[in-house]
Parts: structure tokens; C-alpha cells; sequence
């Protein structure tokens, strides 16, 4: 089966900094794999390569079955995004909003659409609100909708539950499985929430300083780092521990 997401020595420079470096994965179809990496890891970078709003300055991304430098058009129609940090107009009501959204993704029924998502994610009493006075956390939710307005058959979620109470973001990880199941949708991740990535990711890529360091299953990776959680193996791959030399026994023997 062709990956859905197939990433092919993927770099970006700005000047004399190289932000991605010599990337290389794939992403199987139906599968959620997470994109983790420490702040200037490179995700940001790597994901505005893989929706196409920059240009790689070297490599190849292609996105079921087609080239985004050469042939975007014929795909970002399956494909979306979901960031809390990427601001809707603010002028602009929710609803307002997703219309616009569902109507540049031709969606046959842009009202019908909104009010199912609306009703499903809980936002329907925000629709008359204007986007520039939402919550964080309802920003959140909103973001989602607009990510899921074009029913997407390629899904990239940066902090999808950003901002969101304990129950609200049990709710919308519940609600991302469930979509994957009934879709047979592909996601790529990117979180800073270790039970978050256990729960929903089949794989992990872990990035730092551009360069994808290390990559398996949550549970291969706690195998080979010895730990107990996620949080505990982003950590030592974070700060490079492997590298550290081990520490000496301590001695018993008293010097003479």
C-alpha cells in the first residue's frame, strides 16, 4: 500500500540556519504518528513543508500519491490542519468562519456541515461569536472543526488539545480515534502531551536540532530507554542523555 505521507530528504535553510535537515519518513495510510521534538526542534518548519506553505530547499514531500511542489492542487483538497496558534479573522463570526472554510474546500453542504460539526464538537453556541473573542481553550475546539470541515483523508494536528480541560481534551482525543476509525483517516501529531501520543500514536518521530534522532512505537521506545512514560523518553532524547558518559561506581575503599 502507498504511504500516505512519504517525506524524502526534506531540508530548509533560512541564511546560514538549517531549521530541517536531511529529513526522511513515511507515513502509512489509516495510521497517527507523532512529530515530537523540544522547542526549535524543527516540527513548525516541517509541517509548513508538509502543507505546503514553504518551499523546502532541498528534498521531496509527497501526500497520497502526489507531489506538493509539483502537484498540490490535485491534493490539498483531502488534506487539513489543525493549530490553536494559527488565528481565524477576527472580525469574522465562528460560523462565518467555517462557511468560508467549508466553501474554499468545496464542501457540497458548507451549512449543513458546520451545523454537524458544530453540534458533534460542542461549539454550537459559539458560531455568533466573533473569532477574536474566543478562549483560549475554545479557540481550541473551533480549530478542530475547521480542520475537519473537508471530512480530510490526511490530517496534521499541531497541539490539538492546547488549552483544553482534562474532560473537554479526553473528549476531543475520544473524538479524533473515533473519526480515524470510521475514515480510515492518516494523522501526523505534534504534542507536547506524552499521554496524549501513548494514546493515540502508533509511531513516533522524534526531531532535534532538525535531524530526526530517534523513531518506533511508544512502547519500542520505553523498551529501549528504560522508561515508564513518554514524557520520561522525550526527555533523555531531548537533552541528548544517551550521549552523556555513564558515571563511575562509587568506591568503597577509603584512599590511604
Amino acid at each position: 500500500m502507498t504511504p500516505a505521507l512519504e517525506v524524502r530528504n526534506l531540508t530548509k535553510s533560512f541564511g546560514t540556519v538549517r531549521a530541517v535537515d536531511d529529513v526522511s519518513f513515511s507515513v502509512p495510510s489509516g495510521a497517527t504518528v507523532a512529530l515530537l521534538g523540544g522547542n526549535g526542534a524543527g516540527k513548525t518548519t516541517t509541517i509548513s513543508m508538509l502543507l505546503g506553505l514553504l518551499l523546502p530547499t532541498s528534498g521531496a514531500v509527497r501526500a497520497l500519491g502526489h507531489d506538493l511542489v509539483r502537484d498540490r492542487y490535485a491534493v490539498l483538497h483531502r488534506m487539513n490542519f489543525s493549530s490553536p496558534y494559527v488565528e481565524l479573522p477576527h472580525r469574522l463570526t465562528v460560523g462565518q468562519n467555517l462557511i468560508v472554510y467549508a466553501e474554499l474546500y468545496g464542501v457540497s453542504d458548507a451549512k449543513g456541515r458546520v451545523a454537524e460539526l458544530a453540534d458533534r464538537l460542542h461549539i454550537a453556541d459559539l458560531l455568533d461569536r466573533p473569532a477574536g473573542k474566543l478562549s483560549a481553550g475554545q479557540k481550541t475546539r473551533v480549530a478542530l472543526a475547521k480542520a475537519l470541515v473537508n471530512h480530510p483523508d490526511l490530517l496534521l494536528l499541531d497541539e490539538p488539545t492546547a488549552s483544553l480541560d482534562p474532560d473537554t481534551g479526553d473528549w476531543v482525543r475520544r473524538y479524533l480515534e473515533e473519526y480515524r476509525a470510521d475514515t480510515g483517516a492518516t494523522m501526523l501529531l505534534a504534542s507536547h502531551n506524552m499521554a496524549e501520543v501513548e494514546r493515540l500514536c502508533d509511531s513516533v518521530l522524534m526531531l532535534r536540532a532538525g535531524k530526526i534522532v530517534d523513531q518506533g512505537s511508544p512502547a519500542e521506545l520505553l523498551a529501549k530507554y528504560g522508561r515508564r512514560t513518554m514524557e520520561d523518553v522525550f526527555l533523555d532524547i531531548a537533552r541528548d542523555r544517551r550521549a552523556e558518559p555513564e558515571a563511575e561506581p562509587a568506591s568503597d575503599e577509603v584512599p590511604a
